[in-house]
């Protein structure tokens, strides 16, 4: 009996020493994955929007008239290097309403030397939250006529699209309060003295209150 006690401890040893080599797995979510994982699910607004559309706030379409801002009239202007974009204000954006009722719609056309409408049929709009980085697109680009550096990819997810019927009309539904810049482009051709149509780009600030529907046309006079 003291012998089988024997052989046996040797056995009792060596199986408490394995199982207190074994513990649980535990595996911790990096801290930024899930800042960012939470930041996806908090913006609602981000969902909606087709954020496959590469599109580049700078020019809409590569055919897009380069211009500068007139109340009367469109200057076309020469080739410049890109302008440099200031960083992605994060702080800014993640300020942002992602959910709201307001309703912006209107009109987008041009109108001629007598005073026709050239309404942007089937154009694409866009609405694109007022920031320090937009702002600087509306001054450098928009009014100044440069062309930009490529947009961070970021903002897309704070961009909201829509599309225009045949006559020009266009409605923004489901906007979250807010400041925006109203963008679209309008194909024309000779109606605007060019020898081949192109793509003149309209721009304008509008602001929307909780269920407000405010009423806003993107117009462009041609002289």
């Amino acid at each position: 009996m003291h012998k089988r006690s024997i052989l046996f401890l040797p056995l009792f040893v060596l199986l408490f020493f394995l199982t207190g080599c074994v513990q649980n797995e535990i595996v911790l979510q990096p801290q930024e994955s899930r800042q960012e994982s939470q930041s996806q699910n908090n913006n609602g607004w981000a969902k909606q929007t087709n954020v496959e559309e590469d599109v580049d706030i700078s020019d809409i379409e590569e055919q897009s008239t380069a211009v500068t801002e007139s109340p009367t009239t469109i200057e076309e202007e020469m080739p410049r290097k890109r302008v440099a974009r200031i960083p992605f204000p994060v702080h800014e954006y993640r300020k942002l309403s992602t959910i709201g009722k307001g309703t912006i719609k209107g009109a987008i056309y041009l109108r001629d030397m007598y005073g026709q409408k050239i309404p942007g049929k089937g154009t694409r709009l866009y609405l694109n939250p007022v920031t320090s980085y937009s702002n600087q697109w509306y001054k450098e680009s928009y009014l100044g006529g440069a062309k930009m550096e490529k947009a961070d990819s970021r903002l897309f997810n704070y961009l909201r699209f829509t599309a225009a019927d045949n006559e020009g009309n266009f409605a923004f539904y489901a906007v979250p309060s807010g400041s925006y810049y109203l963008i679209g482009t309008v194909k024309c051709g000779y109606e605007c003295g060019y020898d081949s149509p192109k793509n003149v780009r309209i721009a304008t600030r509008v602001s929307v209150v909780g269920n407000q529907v405010v009423q806003k046309d993107l117009v462009k006079s041609i002289e």
